[in-house]
């Protein structure tokens, strides 16, 4: 532009889409105007009073929300070809939980997902936000094909911290990324990524996601409306009621809103919903009113506590439930009767009154004798400790059948002596020969342990896929009774992470694995009315089950008596029994993807589970390789060529997704990183800034 004096004064005409008032408006700018100072200027040519402070600038065509109001034009790369929107940040957002009610809610779509799930869970009242996350509604078509190789990268821009999932060996052992060393420490008793609530200022509880209401956060006026029902939930204490208790919902229209994935190809597929919890929902194209997914993304569930947490143990229950009937997680038949009869206790016990866990007049001492017990635990050791020598590795002796596939061969089990000690099964033709040497010996370290138990048969096979040299090895190993399955798989359980029966979660293990047998026992004596068969079975089974030569009533008969083994549980106890009963399936917390390794042209399954990672066949699932976490140095993404490295002490391994973006399997990696280092201390705040270092890919 030329300007009276004849002079060049850099100025250009930038175009700004008013979207409250569909209008455009044209400004002449320079490329050192800060985006506060275009948005002011912006606001004065419009001459409109209104309240103008929940506006934003966001550039459509980067997919990009300017946040950063004092950077200016020029470092945002906005040019006189970029065409921005003025628009409000909070929008509303359709979100269904995972009970399958949808909430109309007023979102901040300039935030990240991270922060938004966050708020959300903060409203709810559900603790541990992190291990949640949204997901985009997927069309049933989308199941069908691959989505082939893709990656979404956000321009870094100057200024912003580069995240990465770099682990050196000196991070590990040093603790550098603000925790205590991560090498070899035990999954299930992670340390540290929570920043401890001690700092200055008001001190933070460990249950602050239960406090009230933010400001710029507001449910919609009209209430919320379950799938289930036709009523609406007004904001007067009925929401917390309904999501502590889930409105009764048919599986007929359920299975409408959720999806039945036929094979593990499908199963797969369902992951490339998920949403970069580094980036807000606007820029990855959810608009207002839209539809997403609120579900456990991570299942590793933290400090399960009745007391503080009844929505959130109702929402994993719902999630366990729906998981089992759509089919999307496969189970026996006996298994999905205990599930039923577990599901039936739980709608009985929610007509009636129920203990309360609040105790507020008793919180004190209840911290108290938990401290007081966590001391005393820790000062007295195990029992398994406790009653045996300490410098004795213990060990297990005993006969087992054992059977090793082969093709074309019958499954024909022969009986063998076998003896484990440390992290190594051997086996002996007899008792006698344990003197000598051993027929075979493996080691089980890093191995994959599949049980099937079938209570109603009395076998209980134990499947152990065995790292070797050119791949995996599978043995069939198969015990006589519950208490030897549940002794013997608890072992292999343990040294497939690397550790022996001297660990404390040893005898914890057992008695999970005979409490879940347990529940599965065929009642001597059914004590109920005859009214109380009148249910539809269809509400409690999975349809692949019910397609079969036996009766409906034949299948309420089964559950009622499956009944009996657990009527005597109350509300809470039958919830988080069904949890716990869901978690101990073998292809529980397994996320998949379809892959391609490099320089293969092979499809392959891959499953990110909370410490390993499992290379599969695609159409069998036969697991082919593991790869645990304890031994990863790095995870990274190559944007260039949309490629996930993951580098372990051993090797290498690098693949891209067929299935979802290839920053989904990243954040899942990271993310179960960053579950693991959770710290025992309640009283800690979510570290947001380490997450997005885990998950963010960068490298």
């Amino acid at each position: 532009m030329i300007s009276a004096e004849g002079l060049i004064d850099g100025t250009w005409e930038l175009t700004i889409f008013v979207t409250d008032l569909q209008v455009e408006r044209t400004l002449r700018v320079k490329g050192d105007l800060h985006v506060g100072g275009l948005m002011l200027k912006l606001v004065e040519a419009l001459d409109i009073a209104i309240d103008w402070s929940d506006h934003g600038l966001y550039w459509p065509g980067k997919t990009l929300w300017l946040s950063r109001t004092r950077s200016t034009l020029d470092q945002y790369g906005v040019q006189s070809d970029a065409y921005l929107w003025f628009t409000p940040m909070h929008k509303n957002l359709r979100v269904m939980m995972p009970d399958l009610q949808m909430l109309d809610l007023r979102i901040d779509f300039s935030i990240n997902v991270f922060s938004v799930v966050v708020k959300i869970c903060k409203e709810l009242g559900v603790r541990h936000p992190e291990e949640l996350s949204l997901s985009r509604k997927m069309a049933r078509e989308e199941l069908k094909k691959n989505k082939g190789i893709s990656a979404t990268r956000r321009t870094q821009l100057p200024g912003l911290t580069a995240p990465n999932g770099h682990l050196s060996n000196r991070n590990y052992e040093s603790g550098t990324m603000g925790s205590p060393s991560y090498r070899g420490r035990t999954m299930a008793t992670p340390q540290g990524t929570m920043r401890g609530g001690h700092g200055g200022g008001q001190q933070s509880s460990p249950y602050a996601t239960m406090g009230g209401h933010s400001p710029n956060y507001s449910f919609n006026a009209n209430g919320t409306t379950s799938p289930g029902s036709a009523h609406s939930l007004s904001f007067d204490g009925s929401l917390d009621a309904s999501l502590i208790n889930s409105p009764a919902m048919s599986a007929r229209d359920a299975l409408v809103l959720l999806h039945r994935p036929r094979n593990l190809a499908e199963k797969a597929r369902i992951n490339a919903g998920w949403l970069d919890s580094s980036r807000s929902l606007l820029e990855q194209g959810i608009v207002e009113n839209d539809t997403v997914l609120l579900r456990y993304k991570f299942f590793t569930f933290y400090d399960i506590n009745p007391k503080y947490d009844a929505v959130r143990i109702n929402q994993i229950y719902e999630q366990a439930r729906w998981s089992l009937i759509s089919e999307e997680l496969d189970c026996t038949e006996e298994e999905m009767i205990m599930f039923a009869a577990i599901q039936l206790q739980v709608q009985k016990q929610s007509l009636l009154p129920q203990p309360s866990y609040d105790g507020s007049a008793s919180q004190g001492e209840d911290e108290i004798d938990s401290a007081l017990t966590d001391l005393q635990v820790s000062l007295e050791g195990t029992s398994l400790s406790a009653a045996s020598d300490i410098t004795r590795t213990p060990e297990l002796r005993d006969y087992l059948r054992f059977f090793k596939p082969k093709k074309f061969a019958f499954k024909s089990f022969k009986r063998c002596f076998f003896v484990f000690k440390d992290t190594h099964l051997s086996m002996y033709k007899s008792a006698d020969d344990v003197t000598e040497s051993a027929v075979v010996r493996f080691n089980l370290k890093g191995c994959e342990v599949t049980s099937d138990a079938y209570v109603s048969t009395q076998k209980f096979n134990i499947r152990l896929f065995i790292p070797v040299h050119d791949g995996m090895t599978e043995i069939w190993i198969r015990a006589e009774t519950e208490e030897q399955f549940a002794r013997w798989s608890a072992a292999f359980k343990l040294a497939a992470k690397g550790h022996t029966m001297a660990d404390s979660s040893y005898e914890t293990e057992v008695k999970s694995t005979l409490a879940f047998l347990s529940m599965q026992h065929p009642a001597s004596a059914v004590i109920t009315n005859p009214c109380d068969l009148r249910f539809e079975p269809d509400n409690y089974i999975a349809p692949r089950f019910l397609n079969r030569t036996k009766t409906e009533r034949q299948f309420c008969q089964r559950i009622m008596e499956a009944h009996t083994n657990v009527s005597s549980m109350n509300l809470m106890e039958a919830k988080l029994n069904y949890i716990k009963a869901w978690q101990s399936l073998p292809e529980n917390g397994l996320t998949y993807f379809i892959i391609k390794l490099k320089g293969s042209k092979k499809e392959e399954l891959l499953a990110v589970a909370s410490n390993r990672m499992i290379r599969m066949d695609l159409h069998k699932g036969d697991s082919l390789k593991t790869w645990r976490f304890q031994n990863m140095k790095s995870w990274s993404v190559n944007w260039e060529i949309k490629q996930v490295q993951v580098a372990f002490e051993d090797e290498e391994v690098a693949f891209q997704c067929l299935t979802a973006d290839c920053k989904v399997v990243h954040e899942f990696i990271g993310g179960y990183i960053f579950l693991s280092m959770r710290s025992g201390d309640k009283n800690q705040s979510l570290d947001e800034e380490l997450f997005h270092k885990l998950t963010g890919g960068w490298l």
